[in-house]
């Protein structure tokens, strides 16, 4: 990224408003910190997932308009932190720029708004604009206090590695980006074979159980790899694996004790920035001050 400093507006969805507060804290703090300043979005509502099983048309029109409104703003791009509206939103792009009839459809019921969609628009993680955009030799040459000798299990989630044919963060079977983040931090990162697998998320309503024991099993298996904590970006995985750990542990069977950060909380920690302005008091699992960072 050159120097001078990217606009860029910001759809922060509904759960880290609602309950994932250490996400926005953390991302306000670092991204100004490289270069990078968000621009908040008005007049916002869901990003459309919640329907999108009763009414198809519906959810991508809530979807569009985020995008439309995004459009109206001076900024360049939309950074969409939740991973979940991050694809809704990006399916829905390639929808409607793929399909004219979708498009005309979309853009009848925008225009009663007076919004416009449009197909220019670059929709951003928090992963890719930070490994892509800003670039890993820009995180890395901004650190203060490497977190040389830690070692961290990463996981990428699954809505922004697939479906790989509508655009996504990062190559699905090989996900590569937050790893490289990480290691710009000074820290190492744990390759080990859950890395792929689901926090279970999608099934907390439906099959509670279920979703528990895949959450419980993923961090039964990385504490066995000797992992000093568990890096994620999503806020429904982030619930799983850190307000959850303690119901995902009695259904595995097992006792769990693993710190579950949001990478732009241990970005933060490297950059400098006091613990408590990026949420870590937040963090319901393992007390991450014991990292004395």
């Amino acid at each position: 990224m050159e120097d001078e400093e990217l606009k860029i507006a910001v759809y922060w969805g509904c759960k880290i408003p609602a309950t994932q507060y250490a996400y926005e804290m953390s991302v306000r703090q670092v991204l100004p910190r490289l270069g990078v300043e968000l621009i908040d979005l008005k007049g916002t509502s869901c990003c459309g997932g919640p329907v999108r099983s009763i009414n198809n048309l519906a959810s991508m029109y809530l979807s569009a308009r985020i995008m439309a409104l995004s459009s109206k703003t001076t900024g360049e791009g939309l950074l969409v932190p939740c991973n979940e509206c991050h694809f809704m939103l990006t399916e829905t792009k390639h929808r409607i720029d793929n399909d004219e009839e979708t498009y005309e459809q979309i853009g009848k019921l925008l225009s009663e708004e007076g919004l416009e969609y449009s197909t220019d628009l670059k929709i951003w993680h928090v992963v890719d604009l930070l490994h892509d955009v800003v670039k890993v030799e820009t995180v890395k040459s901004t650190v203060m206090k490497p977190l040389e000798g830690f070692r961290f299990a990463v996981h990428p989630g699954c809505q922004i590695i697939r479906p790989s044919e509508i655009g996504r963060v990062d190559n699905p079977e090989n996900p590569k980006k937050l790893d490289a983040l990480v290691k710009a931090l000074g820290a190492e990162t744990v390759d080990y074979t859950e890395k792929l697998d689901c926090c279970g998320a999608a099934l907390m309503y439906s099959h509670e159980e279920a979703a528990l024991s895949l959450a419980g099993s993923k961090l039964k298996a990385l504490q066995a790899y000797g992992a000093d904590g568990f890096v994620d970006t999503c806020p429904y995985c982030h619930t799983m694996y850190d307000a959850k750990q303690e119901a995902a542990a009695a259904t595995v069977g097992g006792k769990l004790s693993v710190s579950v950060f949001y990478y732009t909380q241990l970005l933060g920690i490297a950059l400098g920035i006091e613990q408590k302005k990026l949420g870590l008091h937040l963090n319901q699992s393992n007390d991450p001050r014991k990292f004395n960072l």
